[in-house]
């Protein structure tokens, strides 16, 4: 498990980057253990989504077309709409109190400016929502798909300039759970996760255009007469 969840950071946090073939003896020099833990580990991650065995070529970190990422993007807010509808209708105090010191959290690193420290709030405010619904099967689901989601948007995961609006839709989600109105929670989550997606769309339209225009033009010959 220690093997598996240093892979996991490694590739989560960039250092294997989508689409890598991961060598076992490497990795196990890298980690100073022998290769059947990180053959173990592989298999595990496998099961978790970040990468993929292809029969004959080897395990490679996954790949995320952007039309799956959208679709995974529906899943999410669909989860956390549901999730927000169940906590609003039974959310305990002490559940209560760590979503609130999470969104204070989040506003200290809002106020810096530090998306660094951000992103990993964001994430555990979404998983402690999905966590406290109590469905073991939506929760296990549901991290799959944010393990495969971060392979595809980590640099859109928790940008600069929109610390501030995000920060206050997660205030405003965790409100409208404590004054217990379960429609309200459950449409604020969704359109919190489907904002997300848009803005993934438009990222990756924008890096695509960059490509483009970098890319070095044909040269044409003139006809002469």
């Amino acid at each position: 498990m220690l093997v598996q969840k240093e892979i996991e950071r490694m590739i989560v946090g960039g250092e294997l980057a989508a689409g890598a073939k991961l060598s076992e003896n490497t990795l196990a020099l890298r980690l100073g253990v022998s290769r059947g833990p990180v053959r173990e580990a592989l298999r595990g991650l496998e099961q978790t989504g970040l990468v993929q065995l292809e029969k004959n070529r080897g395990v490679f970190v996954r790949q995320i077309a952007v039309e799956e990422a959208a679709e995974i993007f529906e899943l999410r807010a669909t989860f956390d709409q549901l999730a927000g509808r169940k906590l609003a209708a039974r959310i305990e105090p002490a559940q209560l109190k760590e979503l609130t010191a999470l969104i204070e959290r989040m506003e200290k690193a809002s106020a810096r400016n530090d998306a660094d420290a951000y992103h990993p709030l964001n994430l555990r405010f979404h998983d402690a929502l999905i966590e406290f619904a109590g469905n073991r099967k939506m929760l296990h689901t549901y991290r799959r798909l944010v393990n495969e989601l971060n392979l595809f948007r980590r640099h859109t995961l928790a940008q600069r300039d929109r610390l501030p609006a995000s920060t206050r839709e997660h205030r405003q989600i965790v409100e409208a759970i404590a004054a217990r109105k379960p429609e309200l929670a459950g449409q604020l989550l969704h359109d919190h996760v489907m904002a997300s997606s848009a803005r993934m769309r438009t990222t990756h339209a924008q890096s695509a255009d960059v490509v483009a225009l970098a890319r070095p033009k044909p040269l044409t010959h003139k006809k002469t007469k």
